[in-house]
């Protein structure tokens, strides 16, 4: 039976040009590594101000290959800094995402938050991200960003008022598949969620769950049900 892929992460501190990109992706492939996430931005600050940071995750099956891999990428021209680290399913793990009203927010967080730690505390990796927002456009274009996230696991949706262009888009979230719960609110959003609880605290509570290991409660056994 074969063994999974051991999954790594590299930084690179990079001039910020063209064709950068393209030569470190062709090193990682000499190397037959796997890209799995990749993230780029510019420095606006700071001493590396004005160049580029790429981080990017890869699987690779011959671990003794990763120092070769940090080697080559030393010896592209561009590459100012190489450093390699734990990837952040490893460091952050699975997310939490709450989206909705500030205060309503704050409640299912504190929820979140409180069972993440029973479960972080035995070895477990949950974070839990949170955006208080508010209009339907602003709210509509946060939940469709969910499915973009790396290891967005489920969402939480908190607010008193979600509708239209709010629902389209939670059935875009499910059907990326990541599961949705709703507070009990006006408008059509409980209708397009997976599951509805009218206290906030425990909403945070059963998203923590369903996204543990370790955890009895499994959000596809109660799909529809209200709480």
């Amino acid at each position: 039976m074969e063994s999974e892929p051991e999954r790594s992460a590299i930084r690179i501190i990079a001039e910020n040009r063209r064709g950068v990109l393209r030569d470190i992706a062709t090193v990682v492939a000499d190397h037959d590594a796997n890209i799995v996430m990749i993230n780029q931005e510019v420095f606006d600050s700071g001493p590396y101000c004005g160049m580029a940071e790429l981080y990017f995750e890869y699987d690779c099956g011959d671990a003794s290959d990763h120092e070769k891999l940090l080697e080559d990428l030393n010896d592209i021209p561009s590459v100012k800094e190489v450093k390699a680290y734990q990837p952040f399913g490893n460091i952050f793990g699975s997310r939490v995402i709450i989206i909705g009203g500030g205060a309503q927010v704050a409640q299912v967080a504190l929820g979140a938050v409180n069972e993440a730690d029973r479960h972080n505390i035995r070895g477990e990796r949950i974070s839990v991200d949170t955006i208080p927002l508010v209009g339907e456009r602003t709210l509509a274009l946060a939940v469709d960003a969910v499915a973009r996230l790396p290891r967005a696991s489920i969402l939480v949706l908190a607010g008193s008022l979600m509708g239209g262009d709010i629902s389209k888009a939670v059935d875009r979230v499910r059907d990326a598949g990541i599961p949705v719960i709703a507070l009990k609110m006006a408008g059509t959003v409980p209708e397009h969620a997976d599951l509805v609880v009218t206290d906030p605290i425990q909403a945070g509570v059963f998203a923590v769950m369903h996204v543990s290991t370790k955890a009895v409660f499994d959000i596809n056994r109660v799909r529809g049900r209200e709480f």
